[in-house]
């Protein structure tokens, strides 16, 4: 099976827009965005460059799991702000399950910031393990497998300007299968 494009960059650029308008207006006095690296990285960039009528700052941090599906994770890089008393935005590229991000919220709310809240790219609901609201959601997808844009498989595609619906066995036998085709359709 091909790729095919879920999004393209001019989607994109618009669902980016609708989300900083949305954050914006409930942040009117500035809001911290933390980036859950790698994947939502390029999502931010794009992200907070759109957010321009409100106070915005930056952090990140890296979560790894401390065994896959073991539902266990552990912060291998953790934010340099304090964050108590401020708007907190937490960034993803997807959300699935819901098991990280539950305990990334969880631990945002202990640190004292005054509200978090989650904005995702895409948000795929129906693998949903751990109840979580998505606060700014830019799209709903169903249980597909998607590459581009930050989303990656085996840290491949990530770079690429649109997100495409992939084969997760094809690339989970071969992490390059679609590096030539997906990277031939990237416009001049």
């Amino acid at each position: 099976m091909s790729p095919s494009r879920l999004l393209d960059r001019r989607e994109i650029t618009d669902t980016v827009a609708r989300l900083a308008g949305e954050i914006a207006r409930d942040h009117p006095d500035g809001v911290v965005l933390v980036c859950v690296l790698k994947g939502a990285l390029i999502f931010l960039a794009d992200l907070a460059r759109s957010i321009s009528a409100v106070p915005v700052t930056l952090d990140f941090i890296s979560i790894s799991r401390y065994a896959p599906d073991s539902g266990r994770v552990k912060i291998t890089q953790d934010l340099e702000r304090d964050i108590t008393g401020l708007d907190v935005v937490v960034v993803e590229d997807l959300v699935d399950t819901g098991l990280t991000l539950a305990y990334l919220l969880r631990l945002l709310e202990e640190r004292g910031a005054r509200r978090v809240r989650v904005c995702a790219l895409l948000d795929r609901p129906v693998r949903r393990i751990v109840p979580l609201e998505v606060h700014y959601r830019g799209l709903e997808i169903p249980d597909i497998y998607v590459l581009g844009y930050g989303l990656h498989h085996a840290d491949l595609y990530r770079n690429l300007p649109e997100v495409y619906e992939a084969d997760r066995t094809v690339v989970g036998e071969n992490p390059a299968a679609y590096v030539a085709e997906l990277y031939g359709k990237v416009p001049g």
